[in-house]
């Protein structure tokens, strides 16, 4: 199972479900519960809900999809915000809860969720978000199904954090444009540096190389991703199952990792291991290279990730808010 942050419209996904945020009347609304009836086809809709109305605050029922790309709707009640201290965080968790168990019992290995009741219905942007992951985590413990989180407005993340604030000035001091990398790499030649690239020049000069702690096991220059990986989990001491769940990926995609020793994965999912094996930064450099990846100053991406391992910060989710925050690719899964 993993969870993706995503900026899409979930009427367009092609998946087996996606979420409407239902009323407990089960009514067409506003919003994203409007744009799901008026996608389906509002009439044939209505119909299959009026037989399942009323539900209560927290309860899923689900639908066929219709008209939509995805072959069902879930639909759930989210709670109306009131002040935080009439149950509400209860609900919302179990609204996402219930949404997930009744798409699995469907055969559903794919789900869509907006936020739930962070429209009209009041619940702070913020809190909401934090239910939502914190929710779909439980879940993800004792299940292969894939989320996704559709996230349209971008403020729902908090600003002027300290956490924010430090990735900010990690970024000032260490990002550096194509256009500034060129002027290092020239400033290298000069010095006869002839062999690095811009971004290893870089990363020298911001910071000396971390101490390798398992060089035992990554000297071989010739073992490929694959078999690199293997032994890191085994060294670290985890099991495989904990490791994908940790690095946000599917049982799928790490099988296809474990027994094919020739296969190259994506750069975000290398990460996304060396993530979920709390890798230094000087072993994650080492993983990324028997993939044949570097981590480049020039990227955004990759200075945040960075960032992240420097501090110790080994969340792969926090990772992913803070890398769809500053528009780019989440680590692990994905459309």
């Amino acid at each position: 199972m993993s969870l993706t942050i995503i900026n899409q419209d979930i009427t367009q996904m092609k998946v087996d479900a996606v979420v409407n945020a239902a009323n407990t009347e089960l009514l067409m609304g506003g919003g994203v519960c409007g744009a799901i009836f008026r996608a389906a086809g509002a009439e044939a809709l209505q119909k299959a809900c009026d037989e399942l109305a009323p539900i209560k605050t927290g309860e899923a029922v689900i639908t066929p999809g219709f008209d939509l790309p995805a072959k069902y709707i879930v639909h759930t009640a989210g709670p109306i915000y009131k002040d935080g201290r009439q149950g509400e965080e209860e609900l919302l968790r179990a609204a996402y809860l219930n949404s997930m168990r009744i798409a699995e019992e469907k055969g559903c290995e794919s789900i869509a969720f907006p936020l739930i009741s962070s429209g009209i219905y009041g619940y702070p942007p913020q809190d909401a978000l934090r239910v939502a992951i914190e929710a779909i985590r439980i879940f993800m413990e004792n299940s292969d199904i894939e989320v996704y989180l559709s996230i349209l407005d971008k403020k729902v993340f908090v600003e002027g954090n300290e956490l924010e604030r430090e990735i900010n000035e990690y970024l000032y001091h260490n990002y550096l444009p194509e256009n500034k990398m060129r002027s290092i790499k020239e400033m290298a030649l000069e010095r006869g540096q002839r062999s690095k690239t811009g971004a290893q020049v870089a990363m020298m000069m911001a910071e000396e190389a971390a101490p390798r702690s398992i060089d035992d096991l990554i000297n071989n220059l010739d073992e490929s991703f694959s078999e690199t990986l293997l032994k890191l989990i085994d060294a670290k001491g985890k099991t495989d199952v904990e490791v994908y769940k940790r690095a946000n990926l599917d049982r799928k995609h790490f099988s296809k990792i474990r027994t094919d020793k020739n296969y190259r994965p994506s750069k975000k999912t290398a990460l996304a291991l060396a993530i979920a094996l709390e890798l230094s930064l000087a072993e994650t450099e080492d993983l990324l290279e028997r993939a044949g990846y570097t981590l480049s100053h020039s990227q955004i991406f990759d200075v945040i990730v960075e960032f992240f391992i420097i501090k110790g910060k080994y969340d792969v989710f926090e990772i992913n808010k803070a890398l769809f925050k500053y528009d780019q690719a989440v680590l692990g899964g994905g459309l």
